[in-house]
């Protein structure tokens, strides 16, 4: 038993040898220029992964904006008038019609402005009657002409003052028939009180609107409309291309996960910020829920407009990108198990994602596994 062991396994082994000398590599790729070639079932193969290049839907993609009122239906409201809050007669939330009243200020400015405009009427109807008189004197030839110019300046005279005394009154809101010298503050537009900065007691002066100094004034009222916000985003440089009026904005918020809210590009700024190399670009957001507040960041995507349908190139995994020096490159698999290298010009990337303006099209299949062993089989120095 002991010699048939050892001859069944010298035959095993001298069968093993005579196995491993029939063996045979399989080829290897054949790599001609920017092109790699594999043979068919090529073990190098199930490390290379590719997926279809899909066209951009979406010019921009998460870029961060930040909301605010929109201005065609804002009115932040300042006093006219100096004077002391003697009354409030509105609160935030509330909806306002045109006029409605917001406060009461016991205001000298406004109680001379009323006396003026009242004497301004007496001083123009005495003027009114010694004309008359004078005509009539004359007539009866009882006065000289000279009077009677006199009077009729004297009118003249009056009439102007009147209403300049009316139009400064009419500027606060009051009138020569007012029986009230307390001033009352309205509302100049419909709307919903969003912010108030005043309060009963409270000393107010006129000039410091016209400091335009953030830190030295706020408005008493901001009177808007909620139901629609103005929206800044701060677009890259190479981002500009693919923006347009009237896009389409999705826009997303921390506040209200899953939710999004739809909005339009409205202006592109004129100008860059130097320091950012960015572009303020402006659009509007429809809140009809008012659940979007002013001031709030969101994300912001701008979706491409139909009618650049296929402009915008296509977007690819960035794990597909291969950088060398400045220029970027993917490999693209032009039939089963050939791939080539071609150049193309990408923006930046976001969430893993990178888009690619030129170099390949919609429906072309990227490798975006396995770009770096392609990559060294081109390029063994790189």
């Amino acid at each position: 038993m002991h010699w048939l062991g050892l001859l069944a396994a010298t035959g095993l082994l001298g069968c093993g040898k005579e196995g491993s000398s029939s063996f045979a590599p399989p080829p290897g790729p054949k790599v001609d220029g920017a092109i790699v070639a594999f043979p068919t079932n090529a073990p190098q193969l199930a490390s290379i992964a590719v997926q279809v290049a899909q066209a951009r839907t979406k010019a921009v993609t998460h870029v961060t904006g930040r909301l605010y009122w929109d201005d065609n239906v804002t009115v932040r409201v300042f006093t006219p008038v100096a004077g002391r809050v003697t009354a409030l007669r509105a609160d935030l939330g509330q909806t306002l019609t045109k006029g409605t009243p917001l406060a009461e200020i016991d205001s000298p400015d406004f109680g001379q402005a009323l006396a003026n405009a009242r004497t301004a009427v007496g001083n123009l109807a005495a003027a009114d009657k010694a004309s008359r008189r004078s005509q009539e004197l004359l007539q009866h030839g009882a006065a000289a002409q000279k009077d009677v110019e006199a009077a009729e300046a004297a009118h003249v005279a009056a009439l102007a003052e009147r209403d300049r005394a009316e139009a400064v009154l009419a500027n606060y809101g009051g009138s020569d028939k007012s029986t009230n010298s307390v001033y009352i503050l309205r509302s100049p537009i419909a709307g919903t009180l969003v912010e108030k900065n005043i309060n009963a007691g409270q000393e107010l002066r006129a000039d410091l609107m016209l400091a335009n100094a953030p830190n030295l004034f706020a408005p008493l009222f901001v009177v808007s409309d909620p139901a629609k916000l103005w929206l800044q985003i701060d677009v890259a440089e190479s981002d500009l291309s693919s923006l347009e009026p009237g896009q389409h904005l999705q826009i997303t918020s921390l506040a209200f996960p899953g939710r999004i809210f739809d909005g339009m590009v409205d202006n592109l700024g004129a100008i860059m910020d130097p320091a950012t190399r960015t572009i303020k670009a402006r659009g509007v957001v429809k809140n009809p829920d008012k659940m979007l507040k002013a001031e709030m960041y969101v994300l912001v995507d701008v979706v491409q407009a139909p009618s650049r349908a296929g402009e915008m190139g296509v977007e690819v995994s960035s794990k597909a990108l291969i950088m060398k020096g400045e220029d970027s490159y993917l490999f693209i698999e032009e039939a089963p198990g050939t791939f080539e290298r071609k150049q193309v010009k990408v923006g930046l990337e976001q969430d893993g994602k990178v888009p690619v303006y030129e170099g390949i099209s919609p429906g072309q299949k990227v490798v975006n596994e396995g770009a770096l062993l392609l990559q060294a089989l081109v390029n063994p120095s790189s």
